[in-house]
């Protein structure tokens, strides 16, 4: 039995679509980062039960580290994105979070800089709170220990290829660490979107994908480039026919950056398939029905849809582009 709600809905699901893909389907993946963080920073002493705790969110991550603080007695304060919608907005008043929002803004960088702003103030009027530095610090690492035990028990011996959105870096970049470390050969795939800094598409826009939260206008020290070894740049309407796929065909409901990662895993798959496709669904779909999936119809058949094998970040184009990362440039600042 469980103690609090937290420890129970963090463990994923490992859904079997096909006896070499594999869904690996959270309920709301960062729950494992910030339970992890917030433990490891009350082991050390870093911080004190009863402390505040604040950061920056696009939405899943706020949720994860109010529950996080709920459940070892601390305080949360979050500067969230405008993709926190009402039903995590009740949430999070509810549990007792300081929620502030950012101005509406359809631009990646404005909002992201807008919220690092605001932390900025935050701490400057409240320098004993702790900012969780979700994209910077390591420490979001370490709950991903325990995901990478469970592939490697559940998952039968043999390589693996692990998709999933790169966002702050520490989920794709921490499983696959713990994987290898335990001697699995694992070949990581980056999802992004256009108009991020991190794999150097932001000269290439895509608005709409900002709800995605795939992507960054700002470096994140916690993406670690030399461990991935291929990127994908997907658009907002491919991430859409992926989702819509996803859910058509096997009945799973999951965010955009699900949907892309069922893109890619499909044409990772059909370009190597000696290894077992893992690919990350780090929340589910129902803060995305509005935005993407009341748009279904729109969506391209996703039998007709196909990457751009790139050699350069300047052949960059929509709506999907891919590349070995290794033979590219690094990005200025990662």
């Amino acid at each position: 039995m469980h103690t609090h709600i937290a420890e129970a809905i963090k463990k994923p699901d490992l859904i079997s679509l096909r006896p070499d893909v594999i869904c690996l389907r959270f309920e709301t993946m960062k729950i494992y980062s910030a339970l992890g963080a917030v433990r490891h920073l009350l082991e050390s002493g870093a911080v004190q039960p009863g402390d505040t705790l604040v950061d920056s969110s696009s939405g899943i991550y706020a949720q994860a580290l109010a529950l996080a603080c709920h459940r070892y007695g601390m305080q949360c304060h979050i500067v969230g994105s405008t993709t926190v919608d009402r039903t995590l907005r009740a949430q999070l008043e509810i549990l007792g979070v300081t929620l502030e929002q950012v101005r509406p803004s359809k631009n990646l960088r404005l909002d992201q800089e807008l919220r690092v702003r605001r932390i900025a103030e935050i701490l400057e009027a409240n320098p004993s709170y702790h900012w969780m530095r979700q994209y910077h610090d390591s420490i979001h690492y370490l709950g991903y220990r325990d995901v990478a035990a469970t592939i490697a028990r559940e998952v039968p011996d043999g390589a693996l290829a692990l998709v999933g959105g790169v966002g702050s870096g520490a989920s794709t970049g921490a499983i696959a660490t713990y994987l290898r470390e335990a001697g699995r050969d694992v070949s990581l795939v980056g999802v992004q979107p256009f108009g991020s800094v991190t794999f150097g598409s932001e000269h290439v826009s895509d608005p709409d994908m900002i709800i995605a939260g795939i992507g960054s206008a700002i470096p994140f020290r916690n993406v670690r480039h030399e461990l991935y070894d291929r990127i994908h740049w997907v658009n907002f309407d491919c991430a859409l026919s992926g989702a819509v796929e996803l859910l058509r065909s096997s009945g799973i409901f999951a965010g955009l950056s699900a949907g892309a990662a069922y893109l890619t895993t499909r044409w990772e798959r059909s370009r190597d398939a000696s290894r077992t496709h893992v690919f990350i669904a780090a929340d589910t779909g129902h803060r995305y029905v509005e935005s993407a999936y009341a748009r279904h119809a729109e969506a391209p058949d996703i039998d007709t849809l196909k990457p751009h094998e790139i050699t350069s970040l300047d052949e960059l184009s929509h709506p999907w582009s891919t590349a070995s990362w290794s033979d590219l440039p690094v990005p200025h600042g990662s």
